[in-house]
């Protein structure tokens, strides 16, 4: 990548994957003086490690949920003993692991099935040899994006995921079946709070720790009675969010970024439309366990001329036209003054594509309909 980016004369590098960012791909650029967006290794680790990131909090002030650091099966289980962390209760293996690291247990039971999983059966590989067990916050889940220069931070808006493969929020975790923003949760003075209480506190501490943080934050919020809480960090722009969050910022997007590249946020301004934006992800058959690839679809240019983004994500090129080539295939986006119009629009577009196998939630936007 540093190659092509001498050969071509590339004026800015922005990084999307945050497998890329934990292999130091953004310190690599640094040192050849070409600009980057994207947080160093050592910055990154507060996603591609959950160790790190629990243990930055604890630190730093930022408000997360209780948590212990487990190295071995069996202090994992020992820590189910303890009375702050009786069920429910959140497993998560410390690496990178695909979004499917992370088990919500209801029961004990659960829970030392998660640790044989991820410990012993080693279903993540490495990203599983430690594991964070934490207290299992209750309330709304809310997205929250930033832009970081390594001093500063600018918002870029909210959204609201839906991890769960099914409708009303069952099923097995996924990388996202959909998102929509903005969230009616957050308004002026909570995205003020918000960005003085945690995004700040990051960036000082990355700072003050020597490893200023540039590039895009997504804190992960749960809202719950006591105020917003961490439950995770993102070093990078995340789908769908990015899908529903982008179209609506207002401003030199490209100039905002290479801005951000070189440490000098302090004049800059993206601004959110007022606009609603609903995102829903369409996913191949066996999602999230497995996928099915090389199924054609058809309806592409039809959904688009209904009005919507679509936006490839597990796709390629065949002889015979566009196929499937992933877990999460599609993600349809309609746009509206209201969510209700964004719904019916992403939705309307979605009926027009067709793939065998094809599954996507029906729910996509219901909340933010009911929170207004």
């Amino acid at each position: 990548m540093l190659t092509l980016a001498e050969r071509e004369g590339v004026d800015l590098t922005v990084v999307g994957p945050e497998a890329i960012l934990e292999r130091g791909t953004a310190d690599l650029f640094r040192e050849h003086g070409r600009p980057i967006l994207g947080p160093s290794r050592a910055a990154a680790a507060l996603e591609w490690s959950k160790a790190f990131s629990k243990h930055f909090m604890a630190r730093h002030g930022v408000p997360t949920a209780r948590f212990r650091v487990c190295e071995t099966p069996e202090d994992a289980r020992a820590v189910l003993d303890l009375p702050e962390f009786r069920p429910p209760v959140v497993v998560k293996a410390d690496g990178l692991a695909a979004g499917k690291g992370v088990v919500v247990a209801e029961s004990t039971a659960e829970a030392e099935a998660a640790i044989t999983e991820a410990m012993i059966d080693r279903r993540f590989g490495d990203a599983g040899a430690t594991l964070v067990v934490e207290e299992c916050l209750t309330g709304p889940e809310v997205s929250f994006f930033a832009l970081c220069d390594g001093t500063r931070a600018i918002p870029l808006g909210t959204a609201q995921d839906h991890k769960r493969i099914f409708d009303e929020d069952r099923g097995p975790n996924t990388g996202g079946m959909g998102a929509f923003s903005p969230s009616p949760l957050i308004g002026d003075t909570d995205a003020a709070a918000i960005m003085a209480r945690i995004v700040q506190p990051v960036v000082d501490g990355m700072r003050m720790e020597g490893a200023p943080y540039v590039g895009f934050l997504y804190v992960g919020l749960m809202l719950t009675s006591s105020g917003p809480k961490v439950i995770e960090f993102n070093v990078r722009f995340g789908d769908p969010e990015a899908q529903v969050v982008l179209p609506r910022l207002r401003g030199a997007f490209a100039k905002a970024l290479l801005a951000a590249a070189n440490g000098d946020l302090h004049d800059v301004a993206l601004t959110p439309a007022p606009d609603a934006m609903v995102g829903v992800v369409m996913a191949s058959r066996g999602y999230p366990a497995t996928s099915e690839s090389g199924r054609l679809i058809s309806g592409l240019d039809s959904a688009t001329h209904a009005g919507a983004l679509v936006f490839h994500s597990g796709t390629r090129a065949e002889s015979g036209g566009i196929a499937t080539a992933g877990g999460r295939v599609l993600t349809v986006v309609g746009r509206g003054a209201r969510f209700d119009d964004a719904m019916t629009t992403a939705y309307a577009a979605l009926h027009h594509i067709q793939f065998d196998g094809m599954q996507f939630r029906k729910d996509i936007g219901k909340k933010a309909i009911a929170a207004k």
